[in-house]
């Protein structure tokens, strides 16, 4: 999408918001038809917030990787990440959020997506989240390996096909797996969210001004 300047206005910066609120939008009727689908959720330039009340994992694998991305004014960035992969996860009450700084006339714009808060939990496989920091008030994994590298991960997704095209990662590096993992009230910071396969209920997405998103 082409950055367009009218009356001062920074349309790029507004775009930032609005793609994946389209996004959003094709998803919701995906989900409704199918069920599930094939979800990537990044914004460049920008990290973002994610939020869960529990998550269980099957099949874990953590290894630091650097995510290659561009800023808004088109500059190359890099950001050191630990992707933390799941073969299956079940989330209780996710949240994404992102806020874009600094729109003409309205200031923050947030842009927060909701599912799983019912009966119906968050479905996902292949389930791989670039994370800048990461917040729990309890973790627990069963049948963890300490010390890996990420060339040995045997009980956890490796790194996916097409990776290593959009990021450095550390074959050698550090790098650890568990036969799986539940973490309790989660709070990360990521760069990028994708899975095979996201089955969404009761997704919500909404966009408001100020900065409050998931938490």
């Amino acid at each position: 999408m082409e950055s367009q300047v009218r009356g001062g206005t920074r349309w790029k910066r507004f775009a930032v918001v609005m793609v994946p609120s389209v996004a959003a939008t094709a998803a919701i009727g995906v989900a409704l038809a199918q069920g599930a689908l094939a979800a990537s959720f990044s914004v460049s330039g920008q990290s973002f917030k994610v939020s869960a009340d529990y998550l269980h994992g099957d099949g874990f694998s953590q290894y630091g990787a650097v995510d290659a991305g561009k800023s808004l004014d088109g500059k190359d960035q890099l950001h050191p990440v630990a992707v933390s992969a799941f073969d299956d996860a079940t989330i209780t009450n996710m949240c994404q959020s992102v806020t874009t700084p600094g729109i003409p006339l309205l200031g923050s714009v947030t842009l927060t997506l909701n599912a799983g808060t019912g009966k119906d939990k968050v479905q996902a496989h292949s389930l791989y989240i670039d994370v800048e920091d990461l917040q729990t008030s309890k973790a627990v994994f069963n049948g963890i390996d300490i010390g890996l590298g990420a060339d040995s991960i045997t009980k956890g997704p490796k790194i996916k096909q097409g990776e290593v095209d959009q990021k450095q990662t550390y074959s050698h590096g550090f790098a650890q797996q568990a036969t799986s993992a539940d973490l309790y009230d989660v709070k990360q910071t990521a760069w990028a969210t994708t899975a095979g396969t996201f089955t969404l209920p009761d997704l919500h997405m909404s966009l408001a001004t100020g900065s409050k998103g998931c938490y």
